[in-house]
């Protein structure tokens, strides 16, 4: 893994214009295209939507009152994205270890009340996980394994560092794991395959 990036270049995500950064989950999944990915989570098929701007709109929409949580995915190289806004599918503990099965699965989530969580799980097993905001507290079968990069991206391990870090700090970690950048142009630009799930 040679990803270079930091928190400094994800800064842009706070102030993405579909506001995610307030209540999103973005989770990366190896080798299962979108349609592959919604079957597997059992996803009702829903149509497609371009931007987050109208992945965040219809997710605060009156089709989604019920409960029912919506999924846009896209393939990016060998990976799908799934972007959720005001979601945690991405970071369900029951579900993720069997929905992980035979691939690779990092996801970072933050709520609005700005808990949050990053994961990395292989094959049903989380490898590492912590709240952003929390990094010292890890937890998983190797806590320590992104110790390094997890410096290098821009967490303050031991000293408390800045909170407005931790949401472009876990983009940037995700972007270490699975070689994937997340750009404003990927999230802005992009047709969509959804889906809705109820977690």
């Amino acid at each position: 893994m040679d990803v270079t990036a930091t928190a400094a270049d994800y800064l842009w995500f706070e102030d993405e214009p579909a506001g995610l950064a307030y209540a999103y989950c973005l989770t990366l999944v190896r080798g299962l295209s979108p349609p592959e990915l919604l079957r597997r989570l059992d996803a009702r098929p829903e149509s497609a939507l371009t931007g987050a701007g109208e992945v965040t709109e219809a997710a605060f929409g009156p089709r989604y009152r019920d409960g029912r949580q919506l999924l846009a995915m896209t393939g990016v190289g060998e990976w799908t994205l799934m972007v959720e806004a005001n979601g945690f599918v991405g970071v369900h503990t029951k579900g993720v270890p069997s929905w992980s099965s035979g691939t690779t699965w990092v996801a970072h989530f933050v709520n609005i009340n700005r808990v949050g969580r990053f994961l990395w799980t292989e094959d049903g097993v989380t490898r590492v996980s912590f709240d952003p905001l929390f990094p010292d507290d890890r937890w998983g079968r190797e806590p320590d394994a992104l110790l390094e990069p997890m410096r290098r991206v821009g967490f303050h391990l031991g000293d408390g560092g800045p909170e407005h870090l931790s949401v472009p700090a876990a983009c940037a970690l995700a972007e270490y794991v699975t070689g994937v950048a997340v750009t404003p142009e990927l999230l802005g630009n992009t047709a969509f395959t959804c889906g809705s799930v109820k977690p």
